[in-house]
């Protein structure tokens, strides 16, 4: 008898049930057809791997991953398990090599993956004779390191286990693409830093937060005060054709709206008027050219990519945001914050400065992993209750303003599709 079995109380994606993050048969399944099949997953930026024989160290669904630049500048994406006996076997996050050697037996592969070493393949001469070895039809072109698919677009790298998987391109879908080549415009991208934590909640309840307009102007005391989201910020919520990516798009406005117009939000118990920044400078915002998009000049825009990546640009900060599930409750995420290499110092120490909004302690995004965790707890204790999403209805798609929780429908009608086939 299947645990916690999936029981959805209304037709439609409007009450989702407890069950989906805590059975971990659904959760097996999951990474199955949305991690290991039929879905491009986001494993870092090209910049992360100038030169040749870099690499880094990534993960797709729970597998270990490795992203390489081999010695003619191509990039690679192999899995981190010895063909040999299975040992994960590279443990540096980052790092240059000219191979990649498993400590174990010292089974050598080239950057692309390709076996190139095999101690003793040929055994060892004793008393006259040679013990041991690989049979003699042994052939190292089978038994090289996993190769995923690779598809790179502007500066970011993407990797599947299915080789047959969609164009990124039309996984990406024609709406989402014009968010993402927005940010990801071919300029060359600079890394300024990480951060990492472990939320002790299921993988979707991120996606579900950054497809949740909703909570940030209500949730985020930040938000609220200094007017960074707000619901009466100009606004649109957009998806792809398939309702599994989404993209929120919102306009701060001018500092004088924000200071004047309060008349939406000073009920609101996280907004705070008489919260002051000490340092003004935190929140000094230059509007960039590349922000433009037809005649809108958007100030945040945050794009989930189903199932394992977010990229965000809030003001002047802008990074990418990956998912690693672990296990049902939990996933690791990490943050990797960027700029691009024809920034000015200044505007790099702002985008620097704007980061600590976000992060495990930032001033923002603590508030997101705190409710995860507290939502997970709930969870577990009843997984046959269900949440209740029907803010601005109970159907899906894209909307021009923030009170709807539509995104999160449309990407549960996504999941019940691939699930429930």
């Amino acid at each position: 008898m299947q645990e916690h079995p999936i029981h959805w109380e209304m037709k439609g994606t409007s009450r989702v049930p407890f069950a989906l993050y805590v059975n971990p048969d659904i959760h097996k399944k999951e990474l199955e057809r949305f991690f290991y099949k039929a879905h491009w997953n986001y494993v870092g930026l090209e910049a992360e791997i100038p030169k040749p024989g870099d690499f880094k160290r990534s993960v797709i669904g729970e597998r270990s991953v490795i992203m390489t630049r081999s010695m003619d500048g191509q990039i690679h994406v192999v899995e981190n398990v010895c063909a040999h006996r299975g040992m994960a076997f590279c443990r540096e996050r980052h790092g240059n090599k000219n191979e990649l050697v498993c400590p174990y037996h010292q089974w050598s592969y080239a950057l692309d993956g390709k076996l190139q070493g095999v101690p003793f393949r040929r055994g060892v001469r004793q008393d006259g004779k040679v013990n041991g070895g690989m049979p003699a039809d042994f052939d190292p072109k089978d038994h090289g390191l996993t190769s995923l698919k690779v598809a790179t677009r502007g500066g970011v790298v993407f990797a599947s286990f299915d080789h047959q998987v969609e164009s990124l391109e039309a996984f990406l879908g024609p709406t989402i693409l014009r968010y993402f080549d927005r940010l990801f415009s071919g300029r060359e991208l600079k890394i300024l830093g990480y951060n990492r934590q472990r939320i002790p909640g299921n993988w979707k309840l991120m996606q579900e937060n950054i497809k949740d307009p909703y909570h940030p102007g209500l949730l985020h005391t930040w938000f609220v005060t200094f007017g960074l989201w707000r619901a009466d910020n100009k606004s649109e919520m957009r998806t792809d054709e398939h309702q599994r990516h989404g993209a929120m798009v919102s306009t701060r406005g001018t500092a004088s709206q924000v200071s004047a117009d309060t008349s939406q939000v000073t009920q609101v118990s996280s907004f705070k008027e008489s919260m002051q920044l000490n340092d003004p400078s935190f929140l000094e915002i230059v509007p960039e050219a590349w922000w433009q998009l037809d005649e809108q000049m958007p100030t945040a825009v945050m794009m989930t990519l189903f199932p394992s990546v977010i990229f965000q640009q809030q003001v002047n900060s802008v990074s990418t945001r990956h998912i690693q599930p672990d296990g049902h409750g939990a996933f690791d995420f990490v943050w990797t914050h960027f700029g691009f290499a024809d920034d000015t110092p200044e505007m790099t120490e702002r985008r620097l400065r704007q980061a600590n909004l976000f992060g495990p302690a930032g001033f923002v995004s603590a508030d997101d992993g705190e409710v995860i965790e507290l939502s997970q707890q709930a969870f577990e204790t009843k997984p046959e209750h269900r949440m209740l999403v029907e803010m601005g209805g109970r159907d899906v798609g894209g909307a021009d303003h923030m009170v709807t929780e539509a995104l999160i429908r449309g990407m549960y009608q996504y999941w019940r599709k691939v699930m429930e086939d």
